[in-house]
């Protein structure tokens, strides 16, 4: 919780001011000041939020803005746990660009429409097309080993979430209600990590980077990986209707600035891994899960159709949580301001799908990764370099959702060696294919090397 001063109040009183794309003047110069709500360690909006600022591109951009316009351009950044608090602050006024996830962001339409501060969906950070962003994950020792076994149980999640709609969609399709068969805990993922670690949980449901951070620190391994639901899945940037209407330009710098950082991710993973590493105090190995090369989340700032349209399917699922009432998608979803920003490249710079999954070993002191097309090979090459190796990763033999090696179920199945997010997942594989057996990770090293 931020600490309130004396200056920290002097500034409240300055905002109708200075505040929210507001203007202030000093010696005939005009000061416009632009209010960026980001979620530093949800790492699928760091395009949005924690790389853009660390590049500096949107200071940049409105910089550039500036000297055309004769305004002196200021970013106030505020970092959040949610989407939910940026919701809150944008339809008081105070902020005027967020990034949240694809339920936020529902939740945010809505209530820009319920309290007369309309906004509008600008476009997109990382993706996932199966819905690996979100998994539920249980502790170490837990005795759980699949969805079935979380009747009566404690689940943490944070309500309205994209983790929580994975939750009740899971949790449907394995005949389970969540409001009467779990007793679902509304927490913020911080808390519900540590609830989970002190055994007040039985598991937790929860969004980047969480599941992977505990996994990665051996707190948690997975029960359920979102991929299964083969829903897409995503994270984006919502707009103040009034700011984006009264200051285009600055939203257009923003979105310019954006594109930056999405090409510096893509074309430098682990140099960008490592500045959100630096800036969050998160394991870079993490970051890299989601963001690297191969990663969980496809980063694409257009609003594509397929994503357009899985939003209009969770729709029904907030509804029946009573979250949200009737959204109207269509209406919510603006793209004029990025198609300006980008200009005639827009909708054809990358690919929607993500690339084939290949095994990634990333060495200590390594620039870049070593990529390989079967997890067998990734797996020699660690074992050649154990003293050296600072993360393996493979992807899930059914999903492609990427994992750390370690931390996966492996089957050897022949003279393959295939890796599982979950046991579950794995077990249905070895019933289904007579003579695969699950063996822990240093038997699959040693598998591998022989």
């Amino acid at each position: 919780m931020k600490r309130t001063t004396t200056a920290g109040i002097a500034a409240a009183l300055l905002l109708p001011l200075t505040g929210c794309g507001g203007d202030a003047r000093a010696g005939g110069a005009r000061t416009v000041t632009v209010t960026v709500g980001y979620q530093s360690k949800t790492i699928n909006t760091v395009t949005a939020g924690t790389l853009l600022r660390t590049l500096g591109a949107f200071e940049h951009e409105l910089a550039e803005r500036g000297r055309k316009d004769g305004v002196t351009y200021k970013v106030k950044w505020e970092d959040y746990a949610t989407g939910a608090p940026i919701t809150a602050q944008m339809t008081a006024g105070k902020i005027d660009i967020g990034s949240m996830g694809d339920f936020p962001l529902l939740i945010n339409a809505a209530r820009g429409k319920q309290l007369g501060r309309p906004t509008r969906l600008v476009s997109v950070t990382g993706y996932n097309l199966r819905g690996g962003l979100n998994t539920i994950v249980t502790a170490p020792d837990s005795t759980l080993t699949d969805l079935g076994d979380l009747r009566g149980k404690k689940v943490s999640t944070s309500i309205g979430s994209a983790a929580d709609g994975t939750l009740v969609r899971a949790l449907q399709r394995a005949g389970l209600d969540a409001d009467k068969d779990i007793h679902k805990v509304n927490q913020q993922p911080a808390v519900g990590a540590s609830a989970l670690g002190a055994g007040s949980a039985d598991a937790l449901s929860q969004f980047v980077a969480w599941p992977g951070l505990l996994a990665f620190q051996g707190k948690a391994r997975a029960l359920y990986d979102g991929a299964e639901l083969n829903l897409p899945t995503f994270h984006g940037v919502t707009a103040r209707e009034d700011f984006a209407k009264k200051r285009p330009a600055a939203l257009e710098a923003f979105l310019r600035a954006q594109l930056t950082a999405t090409a510096y991710l893509r074309e430098h993973p682990v140099a960008a891994a490592e500045k959100v590493a630096t800036a969050t105090g998160l394991p870079a190995e993490v970051v890299y899960l989601y963001n690297g090369a191969h990663g969980i989340a496809t980063f694409d700032p257009t609003l594509q159709p397929r994503l357009v349209d899985a939003l209009k399917q969770d729709v029904p699922v907030l509804k029946a949580a009573k979250l949200v009432g009737d959204v109207d998608v269509d209406a919510f979803v603006d793209d004029q301001y990025a198609k300006r920003a980008y200009g005639a490249g827009y909708g054809r710079r990358w690919p929607l799908a993500a690339a084939a999954p290949h095994s990634e070993v990333w060495l200590k002191g390594a620039e870049r990764t070593e990529q390989f097309d079967s997890p067998r090979q990734a797996l020699r090459y660690a074992a050649a370099h154990r003293d050296t190796v600072r993360a393996v990763y493979v992807p899930d033999a059914t999903t492609g959702t990427l994992w750390f090696a370690d931390r996966a179920v492996w089957v050897r199945d022949g003279g393959e060696l295939k890796p599982f997010v979950t046991a579950s997942v794995a077990a249905r594989y070895t019933g289904a294919h007579p003579g695969a057996r699950t063996l822990p990770y240093a038997a699959a090293l040693t598998s591998a090397a022989s």
